[in-house]
């Protein structure tokens, strides 16, 4: 038997047996080793960066100008326009393959050839290629979640379903803001297969008075049933009485003649008028309406406090009349009116924390407290404006401090009378009245941050302490570089 030796597989760019200490494998063939390189740019190649076509090897690069999509957004990178073929290299442009079509009911609904897993999407049981999967009237690319199935077997986004298929009208298309579709646009995307829906006639079915609807009067089933005030409404008929706003639970304003309003339709013929009102802060509204057509229309008066008068000491310090609780204000045990709850002075409406009981039994706000009974002098009221040019130091509403009582010796050092609990400020060695804590040099007064004692005796603010006590020369006093001798 003759010797047959063994068959060596070929290299496919070389045509020469390959044998297994240099082989290189791509795409199910051997090549040598320094046939492993690209076929139009000769770079080498390995595992990582190969690609094989026709058993020819090229690079990522390479192949893509050959083979791979051109046109915007391709070749050199995204937004990057390329029409590079490799002409340039010298070497031939094959065309890629139009792949065969599959048999009828086979393959891809919309363009028809075979449709792979790795590609493959699903709908209503058939499979599209991935590229194919898109809207048929606006070639939108969908997904599982955006393609609705019509009934002419193609697929549509859910906008162009509700154009062609869903109702017409009002409210309906998918797309709220366009709102009513014009007939133009109904006989351009009408389907004959789109639901026929027929004007619906809510007085039809008439209740008895005061059971059904209160706009119309038919009778209110569940399915569109809407509650308002313990009162079913019809969902067509739930609309704002002026400017026929459709609503829901949370803009909706019962009026006091028991129909429905929007909030801003409310608040202008229900609300309250004036600066500052309905259209918004510091704005004035009244929407062309008299005070007498205003007066008549609300279903309320303007109260009057001193319609019930209450007994001597028990009503409101300033009108009389009696105090209910819905209407309370407290102050200083004292029970206001809302309306009567103002200051004495400037009439501005208080509160709990803008009030300020007076000496006089009234009531005032801060600043007009500040500037009646506050203390005067430099540095009070508008601080550092003057509010008075007199040198008291107290008010005079709040009675003048006896001087001829009983002095003590451990009493205040400036005055000598007794200093109690409440009015004393503490120095070094000595217990002071809060009046008469101030500096014995320029009369400011003192805290417990700016305090000196001084050696005599006598408490100063700061600066006069570094007059009369403080280093003298060069650098001190004043400020640095200064010389003072004071």
């Amino acid at each position: 038997m003759p010797f047959v030796p063994v068959e060596t597989p070929k290299c496919p760019a070389c045509g020469k047996s390959v044998y297994a200490a240099e082989e290189r494998v791509a795409g199910g063939y051997k090549f040598h080793k320094t046939c492993f390189k690209c076929s139009m740019c000769n770079k080498a190649l390995d595992s990582t960066n190969c690609t094989e076509h026709e058993k020819e090897l090229f690079c990522k690069n390479c192949h893509g100008r050959k083979y791979g999509p051109k046109g915007y957004g391709f070749g050199g990178g995204a937004g990057c326009l390329s029409t590079d073929t490799g002409a340039h290299l010298n070497r031939e442009f094959v065309a890629p393959k139009i792949p065969p079509k599959a048999p009828d009911g086979l393959g891809c609904p919309r363009c028809g050839i075979y449709v792979y897993a790795a590609e493959q999407m699903l709908a209503r049981g058939k499979g599209y290629h991935r590229r194919c999967f898109k809207c048929v009237q606006c070639n939108k690319t969908l997904d599982s979640t955006l393609h609705c199935d019509g009934p002419d077997k193609d697929i549509y986004c859910r906008g162009c379903y509700a154009q062609k298929f869903g109702a017409r009208g009002y409210g309906h298309i998918g797309i709220s803001s366009l709102g009513l579709m014009s007939d133009i646009r109904d006989c351009e995307w009408q389907s004959d297969m789109a639901p026929k829906a027929s004007a619906i006639n809510v007085e039809q079915i008439q209740a008895p008075i005061g059971e059904g609807c209160p706009r119309c009067g038919g009778v209110v089933f569940a399915a569109e049933q809407v509650l308002s005030k313990g009162r079913p409404w019809h969902r067509k008929c739930y609309k704002c009485r002026d400017c026929t706003k459709t609503l829901d639970s949370i803009i909706a304003c019962d009026g006091p003649d028991n129909e429905v309003y929007c909030k801003t339709c409310y608040g202008k013929k229900w609300g309250p008028h004036g600066y500052g009102f309905a259209c918004g802060s510091s704005f004035l509204q009244t929407d062309g309406i008299t005070e007498e057509n205003l007066e008549s229309m609300r279903p309320f008066v303007a109260p009057d406090t001193t319609s019930i008068m209450a007994p001597d000491g028990e009503g409101c310090p300033r009108c009389g009349g009696a105090v209910f609780a819905a209407e309370l204000q407290l102050s200083k045990g004292k029970m206001w009116h809302r309306k009567c709850f103002n200051c004495a002075r400037c009439h501005r409406p208080l509160d709990s924390v803008l009030a300020c009981d007076g000496p006089d039994d009234n009531i005032y706000c801060k600043l007009c407290y500040a500037k009646m009974y506050g203390p005067k002098g430099f540095g009070y009221g508008h601080t550092p404006t003057l509010v008075s040019t007199n040198y008291e130091y107290t008010p005079s509403c709040w009675g003048t401090i006896d001087r001829n009582g009983q002095k003590s010796e451990n009493g205040c050092p400036r005055c000598g009378f007794m200093v109690f609990a409440a009015e004393q400020m503490k120095s070094k060695n000595n217990v002071w009245h809060k009046l008469c804590f101030y500096c014995s040099e320029c009369r400011k007064y003192l805290d417990s941050t700016n305090l000196n004692d001084g050696p005599d005796g006598n408490i100063y603010c700061r600066s006069c302490y570094g007059k009369f006590y403080g280093p003298k020369g060069v650098g001190y006093g004043i400020g640095a570089g200064t010389l003072t001798m004071a």
